[in-house]
């Protein structure tokens, strides 16, 4: 039992006692308890969610190859978490990310109509091109927007370090961990 209880903890960061709990409740079962964890981690993360944030950092990150770098704005509450190496690592993370999959937006619903106007032109071809009804083109459009939409997200791309988290997933499992609002200024990718 020690052993899952410091394995749940070094993945989550969660306290002992809520590892504990989350063990017990998934009857020992790890994925179940690390499920559980998470969730519970989402719940505080959206408690917080309404508190300011006035403190942060500015992290940068540049690709080995020095053609690729891009910068965010990472807030918190406070200072003592500012400084904080794992509020570092987070931001850190982003930005690598944001390197990596240069996101268009933070937030799905950010996306620019003209933007969008265009992919949809382009769908609707490539259906027409696929005889497909009129009915099911409409709602073959939709899904299309709706991935589009967050595969060019900050917020909802998968993390490049581990596929089965969105970025939101990310902060939100700090949030959790840390106990403070953290929410993502701006940011800015640059490519030669």
């Amino acid at each position: 039992m020690l052993k899952k209880i410091k394995l749940l903890r070094d993945q989550t960061g969660a306290g002992v006692v809520d590892v504990k709990k989350a063990l017990e409740e998934a009857q020992g079962n790890e994925e179940k308890a690390l499920e559980i964890i998470r969730k519970k981690g989402q719940a505080k993360a959206l408690k917080k969610s309404t508190r300011e944030v006035k403190e942060g950092i500015v992290m940068s990150y540049v690709h080995s190859n020095n053609r690729i770098g891009a910068l965010v704005t990472l807030y918190c509450e406070t200072d003592f978490v500012a400084r904080n190496e794992e509020f570092k690592n987070l931001a850190r993370d982003i930005a690598m990310h944001i390197s990596a999959m240069n996101p268009l937006v933070l937030k799905p619903e950010d996306i620019e109509e003209k933007l969008l106007t265009k992919e949809k032109e382009i769908w609707k071809e490539q259906l027409k091109n696929e005889k497909k009804p009129e009915d099911i083109m409409q709602k073959i459009i939709a899904g299309k927007e709706k991935k589009w939409r967050e595969s060019n997200a900050l917020l909802t791309q998968a993390f490049i370090k581990d596929p089965e988290k969105t970025i939101q997933d990310l902060i939100n499992e700090k949030i959790g961990k840390i106990g403070e609002n953290i929410q993502i200024g701006q940011f800015i990718r640059y490519e030669i």
